[in-house]
């Protein structure tokens, strides 16, 4: 659903009200979460979804349980575009918001380009199944949050299951895998896991990049058809995953062999393809549909009081459904840190990231939550921002996606060090030293 410029101006005004009508004393009774959207251009029919997503869950908190210990959530989305400059732009102008809790950007780019302003603003980034995968260390990136995956654990969990399916990863000895992506630097950050993968198991990596926002891809599709690569691994967005698969299908090559990072995995990647994408495979970072609990929630709580953000259909689906758990994992972390720093207080940026790093959400949270079946159980660390890496395999048959029951783990032992000397040289290129161990407790 594509809204208009008047309708998301309206949106965006309503959303304020409370932060606006009142005076200062009684903003600063309100926990706002500044929402970086884009629902105009080339990504719009992704980003739209996920942005629902998000704002129902809110909508929902509010009405449901009357906020988080008695404080209201209250919000305005901004729109980038998936532009780094606007995302930027939009930080800028709601960093100081009162009760400001934490930014989710919403794109690598914009993550790269937020991670060296968010230590000085002490306001924490929180990129779920995206942004740097060396952030998966806390020591060294104290205010990102890259929960339940990254990139890196995305591309180990996809060799992972393209070896199982011949039998075992050496059976990848001499196969060609190749990987179409997105020429950004979301496309660009698995690179470095999968060129670790091809030396250990002797594949030929090639590497064909997209420009984005990857309408016109021929060129591309044409290699894959002369090179003829075993498989295709597809690090895509918007517009660029369904025209991937509009050209796999032109060329002949067989979408059974091809396999999607997450953000290539949902509705509108495949809705205008159908039955041409019969086949693709994609991870599924999160289970999706209307049965789970905190959807019923939001049918009773949102929708069904004529207060949906978008159509009453979409609540559920795969963007949808990992706006809400984004927007779920930022307000338990507001939860959290109300445990320790004062129940029905609004927390600060600081409060907040303390709150993410000490979650801890087990299967009986979660069932509580209404997010059983949803996702696996999530605890971060001061050393491991990650908290969980997860993942299933899903296909298209046609018509819809069946996710397959096994989850796969990315493999620590090929990861871990990775990140562990990806993040020393980060510290090391900036001038930082890693925190001390007793600002763990800080």
């Amino acid at each position: 659903m594509k809204l208009s410029t008047t309708m998301i101006a309206a949106a965006v005004v309503a959303a304020g009200t409370l932060l606006t009508a009142g005076s200062a004393f009684a903003q600063a009774k309100e926990q706002f979460f500044p929402l970086l959207s884009y629902r105009t251009g080339p990504y719009a029919p992704n980003g739209t979804p996920w942005a629902n997503g998000k704002q129902d869950y809110l909508k929902m908190i509010n009405a449901r349980d009357g906020g988080v210990n008695g404080v209201k959530l209250t919000f305005e989305e901004c729109e980038t575009g998936y532009a780094t400059d606007r995302g930027v732009e939009c930080y800028e102008r709601l960093k100081s918001r009162p009760g400001v809790a934490l930014f989710d950007p919403q794109a690598t780019g914009i993550t790269f380009a937020l991670t060296e302003k968010a230590p000085a603003d002490k306001v924490a980034l929180l990129t779920l199944g995206y942004g740097l995968s060396v952030a998966q260390d806390g020591l060294a990136f104290k205010w990102n949050f890259p929960l339940m995956g990254s990139y890196w654990t995305g591309a180990d969990i996809l060799i992972q299951h393209i070896g199982k399916e011949n039998g075992g990863l050496d059976k990848l000895k001499g196969k060609k895998i190749t990987l179409v992506y997105h020429d950004s630097p979301f496309g660009k950050e698995p690179i470095p896991l999968l060129q670790e993968r091809a030396k250990m198991h002797g594949f030929d990596l090639q590497l064909l990049p997209v420009t984005a926002p990857g309408v016109e891809q021929k060129a591309t599709w044409l290699q894959v058809r002369q090179q003829r690569p075993d498989y295709v691994l597809l690090w895509g967005w918007g517009v660029m995953n369904s025209t991937a698969l509009k050209e796999a299908q032109a060329t002949g090559y067989p979408r059974e062999k091809m396999y999607g990072v997450w953000w290539a995995g949902a509705e509108p990647d495949v809705r205008d393809v159908g039955a041409g994408a019969k086949g693709y495979h994609a991870l599924a970072l999160n289970g999706s549909g209307q049965q789970a609990k905190v959807m019923q929630d939001i049918l009773k709580f949102v929708h069904d009081k004529g207060q949906g953000t978008g159509p009453k259909d979409e609540v559920g689906q795969v963007l949808y459904m990992r706006g809400a758990i984004i927007q779920m994992l930022s307000v338990e972390a507001v939860r959290k840190a109300q445990e320790r720093f004062g129940k029905g207080k609004v927390m600060t940026g600081e409060q907040v990231r303390w709150g993410l790093e000490n979650l801890n959400l087990d299967q009986k949270r979660l069932d509580a939550l209404g997010f059983g079946g949803v996702m696996r159980p999530l605890q971060t660390t001061c050393a491991d921002h990650m908290g969980s890496t997860w993942a299933r395999v899903q296909t298209w048959d046609g018509a819809k996606w069946n996710i397959g029951n096994d989850w796969y783990q990315a493999d620590e032992a090929v990861i871990k060090p990775m990140v562990k000397d990806g993040a020393a040289k980060y510290l090391a290129d900036k001038k930082m030293q890693a925190r001390p161990a007793g600002d763990c407790n800080s």
